[in-house]
């Protein structure tokens, strides 16, 4: 099982890469696997000539590149990640993509996978033409307020892992930092939103808001494969309480935590601590 990037990662590979690219000029931009970009890429390597890259943002799990009037949406899936380099530097196996800057230097694109893309839109319409469209608001958003998320899980009959796993309630959080929230919510990840209780419900938010702060602050989660920009390992996976750990005793109550299936995403929990509501 690989790790998809999810926002505190994405997040730090924002960090480590803006002063690794911020302020540098496109001169070229080099594509060797074409499906890497969403749309015509002739017009993506014309558009992008003689461009600035004058800082980058993100939202959800979506790098954004700003360029003045355009932006580049970047959405790394499950194994992108990008390196600095020099343009004349030897290719690495499963590089895709490089824009090379006016310094003589490269930013290069490498994905495993080859699941991630890259989008050039007019800046301001990325939410509107890219999947950033479908987005529920971040945590630790203004817009994530505690009344936006009470009334997000009113009603909803899908199971709560499924619901926080789809982005559209809210957005970033992926299998591990879901496990690890409905943990220390004490919440059963089958267990239907609009029969958790109004504790329950804010007990969820603030273990989402908590958690993504400290993933963030401490690089993110390396279990797999995930590096930041410079390419170094994140640290929270030193703070897990459940993901990855089925078969050994829940750090709260002591019994076994156990692994199920949720809509074919591998679940780890305490069946003492998270009992499902009879």
């Amino acid at each position: 099982m690989k790790q998809m990037p999810e926002m505190p990662e994405v997040e730090t590979v924002r960090r480590t890469l803006t002063p690794l690219a911020a302020g540098k000029t496109i001169k070229r931009v080099d594509v060797w696997y074409d499906k890497v970009i969403v749309g015509d890429v002739k017009s993506f390597q014309q558009q992008l000539k003689g461009k600035t890259i004058e800082k980058i943002d993100r939202y959800g799990k979506y790098l954004l590149f700003r360029l003045g009037d355009l932006t580049i949406v970047s959405h790394l899936r499950m194994e992108g990640k990008y390196r600095l380099t020099t343009a004349d530097a030897p290719r690495e196996k499963h590089e895709h993509l490089q824009f090379v800057f006016t310094d003589g230097s490269a930013l290069r694109y490498d994905d495993v996978r080859k699941f991630g893309r890259l989008q050039l839109v007019e800046t301001g319409t990325e939410r509107i033409v890219t999947g950033i469209k479908h987005l529920g608001p971040e945590a630790l958003s203004p817009e994530f307020t505690e009344d936006y998320f009470a009334k997000a899980l009113k009603n909803k009959t899908k199971k709560i892992k499924n619901l926080l796993l789809d982005q559209t309630v809210v957005a970033g959080l992926g299998n591990i930092y879901v496990d690890e929230v409905l943990w220390q919510a004490k919440i059963n990840p089958v267990a239907e939103p609009k029969d958790l209780t109004k504790q329950q419900v804010q007990d969820l938010y603030e273990a989402i808001n908590s958690t993504i702060k400290e993933a963030t602050k401490l690089g993110g989660t390396t279990v797999h494969s995930f590096l930041n920009a410079e390419g170094q390992a994140g640290g929270y996976q030193d703070r897990l309480e459940v993901y990855g750990r089925a078969g050994e005793d829940c750090l709260r109550c002591g019994e076994k935590l156990v692994k199920i299936k949720v809509n074919g995403r591998g679940t780890t929990y305490c069946p003492n601590c998270q009992r499902l509501k009879s």
